[in-house]
């Protein structure tokens, strides 16, 4: 079994070797983007991701991959995603959210880096950030009832979601034209602050998804309820924002 690599870096020369392989001239750009590039990828644990570009889409480019996926995958590689660059300029006023969190953090293994000149429209950010969050608190009020008032239960639901939170968050600072802290409670007492509800609540579900596991019910359904408060109140602000 292969081992995990130590860094992402160290798949590099032959996850390079295999897209070159496969696409010769056509492959335009590799880059790294998510954990391994923020600087907290865990051997092991964290997955390395890959955005690969193409300079044009043509039928079988992706089954032309399928072979490699499961070396790939003992190697800590998640599947990658392949795009062209006219696709993601193209995408940026219905993806802006997910391009952004991949210009915030990446590393250009090979190519062109074309997340440089990315500009991403305020508008855009704001209307994908309030469906975003209309459609997690959607989810999050099924999940409530999913959870038939079991405490470990609404623990995973709470820690799970907040990740989603996180990545909208750092859209919702953009917005504002405020600097994107590193660290995951920064990023939530910036967004707290500049948008006028209480930090407290994802601060906690923060705790919950970092291990905290001995919380009673009640207080868990207290902080359940606080939790989604503040999302109303952040929805409601959002909105205001409309242009």
């Amino acid at each position: 079994m292969a081992k995990a690599p130590k860094t992402p870096q160290e798949v590099f020369p032959e996850f390079l070797g295999d897209l070159k392989g496969l696409y010769g001239g056509a492959l335009q750009s590799v880059i790294l983007y998510g954990s391994g590039a923020r600087g907290d990828y865990v051997p092991g644990k964290s997955d390395i991701n890959f955005l690969v570009v193409l300079a044009q889409e043509a039928p079988g480019d992706l089954e032309k991959a399928l072979p490699l996926v499961p070396k790939w995958k003992k190697r800590a590689v998640a599947v990658p995603l392949f795009m062209t660059k006219a696709f993601i300029g193209s995408s940026l006023d219905v993806y802006p959210v997910e391009f952004l969190n991949m210009k915030r953090h990446y590393e250009v293994a090979f190519g062109e880096d074309v997340f440089r000149d990315l500009v991403f429209d305020r508008e855009s950010l704001r209307r994908q950030c309030e469906r975003e969050l209309k459609g997690k608190r959607m989810l999050l009020r099924t999940g409530l009832l999913s959870t038939e008032g079991r405490a470990e239960d609404l623990r995973r639901l709470m820690a799970a979601s907040i990740t989603a939170f996180l990545s909208v968050f750092a859209a919702l600072l953009e917005i504002k034209g405020t600097a994107i802290p590193g660290s995951r409670r920064e990023i939530v007492s910036a967004v707290a602050e500049a948008y006028g509800f209480r930090a407290e609540p994802f601060l906690q579900c923060i705790d919950l998804r970092e291990g905290k596991k001995d919380v009673p019910l009640a207080e868990l359904k207290e902080t359940f309820k606080s939790y989604t408060e503040q999302i109303e109140k952040l929805i409601g602000a959002i909105d205001k924002l409309a242009a």
